[in-house]
């Protein structure tokens, strides 16, 4: 913990514009509560933002998110975020009395919940996954005028298509196959933003993608890659997956593949090409903790 609250501040002094914390509710990681996380980072910090990545809004409460982000916004001065998400892992929906079977209706209902509380103060508003609200106020409210919600998603067209209809900007997890496969989604998603009659600008595109950054090519790899093949092969022997080759990783931080691994001038060069092949992106999270680096 000490570490991860180290990498936020000197991601802030070097300059970066966001530093991101998952949820998960494993052994293997510590996130559980991200906006505690953030809120400790928020008191160390002063210019970079801060955010989820991912809320799993599925098994939460809508009212308490939004207080939890709008007390980081007030602490932070205005620099909170929400990615809101269904999530990658499942734990969390028996841990919090959901039904798995739930899991599209649960995100579609409390993310229409969220935005109202972001839109009013007070709120009515009826369910069938939580109590009905009847015109009670939500506090505090954050110091931005309106709290940045983005949608965070992997590969489902229904969710692309969401995002874009409601006019939320977007962020795609992508931790394998090749980046540009990712196109006509973000096309997609896109469309349906302009069919509902929401500005260009307004419909953002992020990526999550794995990534990291060494002095030359092969030191990048060979750091980066036993820490990511422990991890990838932990979670695929939970999922069906064949465990991670180094064949299949170095295909992946090749010039079309989804890992961002090498050296400076190899990772800008394939950030470049990202950017081109999805017609221009707003943010990239680049993700290195997943690989447990030294």
């Amino acid at each position: 913990m000490r570490d991860l609250l180290e990498e936020i501040t000197t991601a802030d002094e070097a300059g970066l514009d966001a530093f991101g914390i998952g949820e998960h509710h494993r052994h293997d990681f510590l996130d559980s509560s991200p906006t505690v996380i953030l809120t400790a980072a928020a008191a160390r910090t002063k210019q970079i933002r801060l955010t989820s990545a991912v809320t799993v809004l599925s098994a939460a409460d809508p009212v308490r998110v939004f207080q939890d982000f709008a007390t980081l916004d007030l602490i932070s001065e205005g620099r909170a975020e929400i990615v809101v998400g269904r999530g990658s892992f499942t734990e969390s929906f028996p841990l919090f009395g959901h039904e798995l079977k739930d899991y599209d209706s649960l995100f579609t209902e409390k993310l229409d919940l969220l935005l109202k509380i972001r839109a009013n103060t007070e709120v009515n508003w009826s369910g069938r996954h939580r109590p009905t609200l009847t015109g009670q106020s939500v506090y505090p409210r954050p110091l931005q005028p309106e709290l940045p919600i983005w949608v965070g998603v992997g590969g489902t067209p229904k969710s692309f298509e969401r995002a874009g209809t409601l006019g939320l900007p977007l962020m795609v997890a992508i931790i394998g196959g090749e980046p540009h496969q990712f196109r006509p989604l973000v096309d997609h998603y896109r469309e349906a933003g302009a069919r509902a009659g929401h500005p260009p600008e307004k419909l953002k595109v992020g990526l999550h993608i794995l990534g990291y950054v060494a002095d030359t090519n092969e030191q990048a790899a060979d750091t980066f890659f036993p820490g990511y093949a422990r991890a990838f092969t932990e979670i695929g022997r939970e999922r069906g997956w064949a465990p991670v080759t180094r064949d299949h990783f170095d295909a992946l931080t090749g010039a079309t593949g989804a890992l961002i691994v090498g050296d400076a001038d190899q990772v800008v060069n394939k950030v470049k090409s990202i950017d081109a092949a999805l017609g221009g992106i707003d943010r990239l999270n680049f993700q290195m903790s997943v690989a447990s680096l030294p």
